[in-house]
């Protein structure tokens, strides 16, 4: 018969592993109690950082489908389930890493889809979400204006196109019309050939 405790920490294991968008599996051995409650309050109220089993691991995530390699689980294991924004959640764990060398960032589960160490570090430089969407937001925001613009500019084209095209026919006005007054003049200044 199962142990019931064992049971527990699979099923709360399981219940991580499917409500969270992502887990960092880290290899935590020689941080002292304070270092891993530091590295708790690094990483905010949307990740959950648990001393975990690898055995019992390995069934929560099975019984969850998450496909996790079994390299990743070995030695002293602490997994980050975040809840959160994935990329918030990497940057506090690489940034706590470069302070503290003794955490290791194994790999991890990102949606359903397995994660290396390095693939983590590049989520880590990423902007966050919410910087994101701040950009997104801007853009849209920038569109109607430079649509506007856009939209203005033939017109405004046309009207400084027409406006040349009024200036240049009202200079060349006069010199036309001096041009046909001297021509009847000059005329009449020819003498006229005698007859024969």
């Amino acid at each position: 018969m199962p142990n019931p405790e064992k049971v527990s920490a699979v099923a709360e294991l399981t219940e991580h592993f499917t409500s969270s968008s992502a887990a960092v599996i880290t290899e935590y051995r020689g941080l002292t109690v304070k270092q891993v409650t530091d590295l708790r309050r690094a990483l905010g109220r949307d990740t959950t950082y648990a001393v975990v089993k690898n055995t019992l691991t390995k069934r929560a995530a099975a019984e969850a489908g998450v496909a996790i390699d079994d390299s990743l689980l070995s030695g002293p294991t602490a997994i980050a389930f975040v809840s959160g924004d994935p990329v918030e959640a990497a940057k506090g764990l690489r940034d706590f890493a470069r302070t503290n060398p003794l955490l290791v960032i194994k790999g991890g589960v990102l949606d359903g889809k397995s994660l290396s160490a390095d693939e983590v570090n590049k989520i880590a430089d990423l902007e966050s979400r919410d910087v994101l969407l701040a950009k997104l937001a801007g853009a849209l925001k920038a569109l109607p204006t430079r649509a506007a613009g856009l939209f203005q500019a033939p017109l405004s084209q046309m009207a400084r196109l027409a406006k040349a095209l009024e200036e240049k026919k009202a200079a060349e006005a006069p010199t036309t019309e001096a041009a046909v007054a001297e021509a009847p003049a000059e005329a009449s200044e020819t003498p006229a050939e005698p007859a024969e």
